[in-house]
């Protein structure tokens, strides 16, 4: 299950338990009125629950989102910086119309989506754009050829699925 799932479900569900159990602990006359008089737990526990939905979430989404977006600082080591900077470029002109790539917010329609690929290899990338993709006549042959193929392939390696 993905941290995310963890992160999302086990507040619900301590908060779920929480209330069956103060529902439960004095008989339904006192679990009325605290939720009537609004009792110790509504005061603290619905700004706190307002505070974490409203500014802890979208602040932890928006972290784990910046190293998709646009950048290259955390990129890793299938490529040096310089490399997947120009591989970056090179998709943008000569992929982008034709693929969807997330991290530079491509939308292309034509060609498949590489986010949808999952992780996908250098010499796969490679492959496709020495022989033209799947071989289905979509895409034409060496496009690109060389460092300029290389940067590719390692920009596409390293961000497709991310």
């Amino acid at each position: 299950m993905s941290v995310w799932v963890w992160i999302f479900l086990v507040p619900w569900v301590v908060l779920g338990i929480a209330a069956v159990f103060v529902a439960f602990s004095g008989g339904q006359g006192r679990a009325r009125k605290a939720y009537l008089t609004g009792g110790s737990l509504v005061k603290v526990g619905i700004p706190a629950l307002y505070v974490l939905l409203g500014l802890v979430v979208p602040a932890a989404v928006i972290a784990s989102q910046q190293g998709s977006i646009g950048g290259t600082e955390s990129l890793g080591s299938t490529g040096s910086s310089k490399e997947l900077e120009e591989g970056k470029e090179l998709f943008r002109e000569n992929c982008a119309a034709c693929h969807s790539l997330g991290a530079i917010q491509a939308k292309g329609v034509t060609g498949p989506n590489l986010d949808r690929l999952g992780a996908v290899d250098e010499q796969r990338v490679l492959n496709a754009i020495k022989d033209g993709g799947t071989g289905k006549l979509q895409m034409p042959a060496g496009i690109l050829d060389g460092e300029n193929a290389e940067a590719v392939a390692a920009y596409v390696a390293r961000t497709a699925g991310q």
